[in-house]
């Protein structure tokens, strides 16, 4: 019986602290838009970054939230994020994160003024021309700095490695 509930503390805990992480799935969906489309990552991989990743989270979050409690406030925001990201010395985010966040606030603002059906239509729409009419984004500017070459990370398409029209190889 002692047995019985140490295995449940200890599911317990092993359940408490994924649900610190960010989904395993969702890491894995974001690395694999880095890399070729034929690369392949290991579960180890996705569940350091899986770690790395929700550690730097609460990291910023902390920083912001202990910011917002000597506001004597209770939520959040943007504002904040991008304060406690410049205190502790990732300035080189700030800008594409403002750049962001502003867009964020543009869409959302616009959001406000429509009927919640039509934003649904709207949605919907977007959806199915860009799913139609577009291939996955796939980012090709370098925002930030690499401590390492690009080419390190993929190697150049050669002549005979070209995509068609149609997508395929």
């Amino acid at each position: 019986m002692e047995d019985e509930s140490c295995l449940k503390t200890m599911n317990n805990n092993n359940m408490k602290e994924q649900d610190h992480f960010l989904p395993i799935a969702n890491v894995g969906r974001i690395m694999k838009k880095g890399i070729p489309g034929n690369g392949k990552i290991s579960k180890d991989a996705k569940e350091s970054v899986q770690e790395y990743v929700s550690e730097f989270i609460s990291f910023i979050t902390g920083e912001a939230s202990d910011k917002c409690q000597r506001e004597n406030r209770k939520t959040i925001n943007g504002d904040d994020i991008i304060w406690a990201i410049t205190t502790l010395g990732f300035e080189n985010y700030v800008e594409p994160l403002k750049f962001y966040l502003h867009k964020y606030r543009e869409i959302e603002g616009e959001k406000l003024n429509i009927p919640k059906q039509q934003q649904q239509q709207q949605q919907y729409q977007i959806n199915n021309v860009y799913s139609i009419h577009h291939p996955p984004y796939v980012a090709t500017d370098q925002l930030f700095s690499l401590p390492f070459s690009s080419n390190s990370i993929q190697k150049p398409l050669q002549s005979q490695d070209q995509i068609d029209s149609m997508g395929q190889w």
